[in-house]
């Protein structure tokens, strides 16, 4: 017998992503037509091969990666489809995804949200001055990679970017002046990345981002979360902040210095707080077809806060990788990366228990405007 109650989600994205599809074949007819339309839409495509030397018999790479994280198959970890409007009022935002990095990081949502990237709407409440308000479904306020791969100086995501929110749902303040070097905003969440609340929390999370440009060529940001990520019966406060800076030091040569900081309660109303956090570097080589990026970069989570334990051993993670992007013609990008982590412990689980773990991960993906 058909169970319909678990087929309904899968048929309700079918028909979204149809919709969408329609929409946005309308609104490319429109561009076409007229310089003034207001519709843009977008579609991205990343399709994956990545080896373990692990060799996990699952097929899935270590539990605190998100993107890319399939071993020894060849799929796709974002499908992407999205639909902007913007005028000088108003402006939303929709987009349907699909592949491995919904399935693995949205796992926690029910199923009819899972192929959400974003659904969002905005009003600008002032007529002089770039203030917006902004609710639904959003893009993370943290951090400085997303799950769009192309947007990242490197194919695989931090440990710091991969155990912190890639996306969020609430309400959002933000306002940028004319001098365009400063953009401020506050937020009003669900919680730390949550479309659904948990069961039993009530309480509201909030977040705030702080941008600076001094120059066209460095980027200084700041970002904050406070709330409580469990049911508030047993609440515990967490409170998290985000730094990072990209500097452009010539025509070919960047890097960005990123820290992550986070402290939560160790239980409800307690005074001593579990903390974890995380340096990165990063140092890119890029010319018209070409770009090289190296990442060194650290984490740790003793208490287990984010990144679960594994037989109690304190997760303490040094990670090192090599990335080489070829760029064919118009958009197309071809990667690949080799990446070592050394843990502290005998952290890793496959074939055999081990404190290090090597993959090489390579990936074409393609933006269709």
């Amino acid at each position: 017998m058909i169970n319909w109650n678990l087929l309904m989600p899968c048929r309700i994205v079918q028909l979204s992503f149809v919709l969408l599809i329609v929409v946005c074949n309308y609104a490319n007819a429109q561009d076409s037509g007229s310089k003034k339309s207001h519709f843009y839409w977008n579609t991205f495509l990343d399709i994956y091969y990545s080896y373990d030397f692990g060799k996990p018999a699952n097929h899935i790479k270590p539990q605190f990666l998100f993107n890319h994280n399939r071993h020894n198959e060849v799929t796709i970890n974002i499908a992407l489809l999205s639909l902007s409007y913007s005028d000088s009022t108003k402006r939303a935002n929709i987009g349907l995804m699909a592949g491995t990095y919904p399935e693995y990081n949205l796992a926690s949502e029910p199923d009819a949200l899972r192929n959400l990237y974003e659904a969002n709407i905005g009003i600008k409440i002032s007529e002089k001055r770039e203030l917006w308000l902004d609710a639904g479904i959003m893009p993370s306020h943290i951090g400085f990679e997303s799950a769009i791969s192309k947007d990242c100086w490197t194919l695989t995501r931090s440990i710091l970017a991969e155990n912190s929110p890639y996306y969020e749902a609430g309400i959002r303040v933000s306002y940028r002046p004319h001098s365009r070097k400063w953009y401020l905003a506050a937020l009003v969440l669900n919680g730390w990345q949550r479309i659904k609340r948990i069961d039993g929390n009530n309480t509201p999370a909030f977040g705030t981002q702080v941008s600076y440009l001094p120059t066209d060529n460095v980027i200084i940001n700041s970002s904050s979360f406070i709330g409580s990520d469990r049911p508030d019966s047993v609440k515990q406060w967490r409170y998290f902040h985000n730094f990072y800076s990209t500097f452009q030091l010539s025509g070919v040569w960047s890097f960005t210095l990123g820290f992550d900081i986070g402290f939560e309660q160790k239980h409800r109303q307690a005074a001593s707080l579990n903390k974890w956090y995380s340096p990165v570097i990063i140092l890119r080589y890029k010319n018209k077809n070409w770009a090289v990026a190296t990442r060194v970069e650290y984490y740790q989570d003793k208490h287990g806060v984010i990144v679960p334990l594994v037989n109690s051993k304190p997760f303490q993670m040094q990670g090192y990788s090599l990335n080489i992007d070829r760029t064919i013609g118009k958009g197309l990008l071809w990667r690949v990366e080799g990446r070592l982590l050394k843990s502290s412990t005998d952290y890793f689980v496959g074939q055999t228990v081990r404190s290090s773990n090597a993959s090489v991960t390579t990936s074409v993906s393609f933006p269709f405007h």
